[in-house]
């Protein structure tokens, strides 16, 4: 094993170490969640992650997207985040998809991935990619902010979790609605890594069937159980 990964040690086992550079992650979105998810499964070594994003950077993103600078306004998100990645970890494959998730596209994006990660702000996309998932047997990772507020769920197929918990006139966009601050998609993307390895290293300790919603302003922690 590699020294760079001697750290996760105690956490991650050799075993699983070796095994996570095999493992293949989707992540739908490359804004602030997106960008943290990648960050955190690029430097524990994860070994394949594609990048899926049709936007371009925007001045209003530097208040919080990790991915973001100054210099790469008006660029292609998910191309930034293959050439970020790289500079970080480059025994990582990072293959970005400069497009945005739609009906004609979800399931040829997503296949072949263990696991599938939902960093997008639209509800109704979010509810397209876990029908894509049922479809190709995959589990999602889905994660959801708004102004100090946030959510965390493990959906496994046939579990039909978004359609229950996001309305059919749910808005796209909820973060335009409440701002968010930078420390909230930090704290939403880190859980949402945190399952993601979990799920690809055989950990029951799941949130399957729950829902973590996290309230930074007023510190409260809940889990909303679904059942299974």
């Amino acid at each position: 094993m590699k020294k760079r990964y001697e750290r996760n040690t105690g956490t991650i086992s050799s075993r699983d170490q070796r095994h996570l550079k095999e493992k293949r992650v989707c992540v739908i979105g490359c804004g602030g969640l997106g960008g943290g998810v990648m960050e955190n499964l690029v430097r524990i070594g994860v070994g394949h992650i594609t990048a899926v994003d049709g936007d371009v950077f925007d001045e209003t993103n530097l208040n919080r997207q990790v991915l973001s600078n100054e210099s790469n306004i008006g660029k292609s998100k998910s191309e930034e985040a293959a050439k970020q990645m790289k500079l970080i970890n480059s025994d990582v494959e990072v293959t970005p998809v400069n497009d945005f998730i739609c009906r004609e596209n979800i399931c040829e994006v997503i296949s072949g991935h263990d696991v599938v990660v939902d960093a997008l702000d639209s509800a109704e996309t979010r509810k397209l990619t876990e029908a894509a998932c049922e479809e190709k047997n995959i589990p999602l990772v889905h994660g959801a902010i708004a102004g100090w507020s946030g959510q965390v769920a493990v959906v496994m197929p046939g579990d039909r979790l978004l359609e229950k918990i996001y309305a059919e006139d749910e808005k796209k966009g909820e973060e335009c609605q409440t701002g968010n601050p930078s420390f909230t998609p930090a704290v939403i993307s880190a859980i949402e890594a945190a399952e993601t390895i979990k799920l690809l290293t055989g950990k029951s300790e799941i949130l399957h069937g729950r829902m973590l919603m996290i309230d930074l302003l007023n510190h409260i922690y809940e889990t909303i159980d679904f059942g299974e």
